[in-house]
């Protein structure tokens, strides 16, 4: 059911994004995103790397001009940064040359406050989010956990209606990033925080439902919601009851069926060859493969177990099954990965067979290892400059994916002994010319 329009303090309406390819053509990032804050919740944005959640966060900060569509804040529309948004970004953020109490009182500079109230409200700040004592101390005097508690510190020292957070606890090792997760909700559940809503952006689905009032999750190619869930939890939540599993199993299965989806939608949009190819590495494919053949799985699991077995997040097990489907050593379906009758061969096989078979998907199912090997082989030579697959795919891919898909399809190309890769003079070359 939609908030009633009162209790909405951040609005996205028919949000659209797209940068330029080298052709000045636009390629679309985001695609017509309706989103709503409710005041006093915790909105959780759900989805992979390169579905455009960062860009989306950035937009709904005022920090990045939508190509269309448009954000209000409290009902009006937002033209840039504003008083009442404070954003906790990834990476720590922080001045080194300042104290934690200089960085803290940094975000307090646009409100242009007497300093004794804008000490009195840093260090309250910093006594809230657990760093008394440690005001005087310089960034690189901290340990990671500590580091992003003064970007929490920031944030909140402003006293902001929403707060947007940006994989804040990404870059924390597990013990540390649980322990800032449950003080953040601790702080959240005593109100001690003066936010209105937050905005957690995240590609960790158990984060996501451990934290989150609402989930949207974020399909990609181009960016858009492709679903919304409720998480009606009462905190604190138990990873392990079967409710909290059962929304885990769900987001997996619609992470699943719109991988399949944007996959066809490429291939048939910009051609096979264009296809984004997975970073996964073949070292990844062939440990994955491995554990995956071998008991209990014996090659038919559900992606939610097995990332739970395994301990992988959504960005290492997705690209390892994707490219698994995509060379047809497996079958991703209805949230289940299954080895088809090939991929137990590979499993089984010893190195030089498991090379050989990998040689031969390749060309059969990945167009763009067929388009490169073809090339070589025309070329008297046998050598083409990397640039020349580059600027094929920024036709239709951003410059970030194109750079990906060809780092992958060097390391693919190479395990197979497809073609070689010289870095120095950044040309491919064919298997033979190479020798």
């Amino acid at each position: 059911m939609a908030p009633a329009q009162s209790d909405v303090v951040l609005e996205l309406q028919a949000l659209t994004m797209a940068f330029p390819k080298p052709s000045g053509a636009p390629l679309a990032v985001l695609s017509n995103i309706d989103l709503c804050m409710r005041g006093g919740e915790i909105l959780g944005l759900l989805g992979r790397s390169g579905s455009g959640k960062s860009t989306l966060l950035r937009i709904a900060a005022g920090l990045i001009k939508p190509t269309g569509g448009q954000v209000l804040y409290r009902g009006q529309p937002l033209r840039g940064p504003a008083e009442g948004i404070a954003v906790v970004f990834q990476t720590f953020a922080l001045f080194p040359w300042l104290t934690v109490l200089e960085n803290v009182e940094a975000g307090l500079d646009a409100l242009a406050l007497p300093a004794p109230e804008a000490r009195r409200r840093a260090l309250a700040a910093i006594d809230l989010i657990g760093l008394d004592g440690f005001q005087s101390a310089y960034p690189r005097e901290l340990s990671g956990g500590m580091r992003q508690r003064v970007g929490f510190a920031r944030a909140i020292v402003t006293q902001p209606n929403v707060l947007l957070m940006d994989e804040p606890f990404s870059a924390l090792d597990v013990l540390t990033a649980e322990t800032l997760r449950t003080d953040f909700l601790d702080l959240w559940a005593q109100q001690a925080i003066a936010n209105r809503a937050a905005l957690l952006v995240t590609h960790n689905i158990e984060e996501a439902v451990l934290m989150c009032d609402r989930i949207l999750v974020l399909a990609s190619n181009p960016g858009h919601i492709a679903a919304e869930l409720a998480v009606p939890l009462e905190r604190p939540r138990d990873r392990m009851e079967s409710a909290f599993r059962d929304i885990v199993d769900q987001i997996y299965s619609i992470l699943t069926s719109r991988s399949l989806e944007s996959i066809s939608a490429h291939r048939a949009q910009h051609g096979a060859t264009a296809q984004p190819l997975p970073r996964a590495t073949v070292n990844q494919i062939n440990g994955f493969v491995e554990k995956f053949a071998a008991p209990p799985y014996d090659g038919h699991a559900e992606l939610a177990t097995l990332a739970a077995r395994l301990s992988l997040q959504v960005d290492e097990i997705f690209p390892t099954a994707e490219a698994l489907h995509i060379l047809e050593f497996a079958e991703i379906r209805d949230g289940e990965l299954r080895l088809t009758a090939a991929g137990h061969i590979y499993a089984q096989s010893d190195s030089e067979s498991r090379k050989r078979l990998f040689k031969e998907h390749l060309i059969c199912f990945v167009p763009l290892a067929a388009h490169i090997h073809l090339i070589l082989g025309e070329r008297e030579d046998h050598r083409a400059p990397r640039l020349r697959f580059e600027a094929e795919l920024e036709d239709h891919l951003t410059h970030r994916e194109a750079e990906q898909t060809l780092r992958v399809m060097t390391g693919w190309g190479r395990y197979a002994e497809l073609f070689s890769y010289d870095d120095r003079n950044r040309r491919f070359e064919a298997w033979s010319a190479a020798q």
